[in-house]
């Protein structure tokens, strides 16, 4: 953590504060990012379903058990490590105002969100890489989103990026 992480978030934000539209902008940016991946994960969910009533559910069920069973016990994993660390969040430390209002205090590390949101993107990339790049790159942009929107340190984006793509390796096993 920066020794004044005060200074470095004004700095981070300068540009937004200085161009109230880019506030509303990034605002708008986290809910869609949001909306993309858990949409996106609902409908390889439904889409596998789908595929399960065309080709018989003998053929599909291990693969549904596999996308919803890792990320789901990764998810709750990830949110009792959280829970038992309940490190503070940038604005509970420091004399900021973030940018995305948030009243939640501790349970900042490791980022669910982007933990989620790198975890959706390796099932998509486990189904078909030309889906999964793009939510990687969202999943990216959720986290820069993240830190600067006053939400989240650096070290906890990237945290929840890293154990997401733990976890959603072991789909390639």
């Amino acid at each position: 953590m920066a020794r004044d992480y005060a200074a470095f978030y004004r700095h981070l934000s300068a540009p937004f504060r200085q161009h109230p539209h880019l506030v509303t902008a990034l605002r708008i940016a986290n809910r869609v990012v949001e909306v993309i991946m858990y949409g996106a994960y609902l409908f390889m969910l439904a889409w596998l379903i789908w595929c399960g009533f065309q080709q018989g559910w003998p053929a599909i069920w291990p693969q549904l058990w596999r996308l919803v069973l890792i990320p789901g016990v990764g998810f709750v994993l990830l949110s009792l490590v959280r829970q038992r660390l309940n490190a503070p969040r940038p604005y509970e430390q420091w004399p900021i105002d973030p940018l995305i209002a948030r009243e939640k205090t501790g349970d900042s590390f490791p980022s669910r969100h982007v933990f989620s949101a790198t975890v959706i993107a390796m099932v998509s990339l486990w189904l078909d890489w030309h889906w999964g790049l793009p939510l990687l790159v969202l999943a990216l942009l959720l986290a820069a989103i993240r830190v600067v929107g006053g939400v989240h340190y650096p070290r906890d984006v990237v945290a929840g990026a890293v154990c997401g793509l733990v976890v959603g390796s072991l789909l390639f096993l």
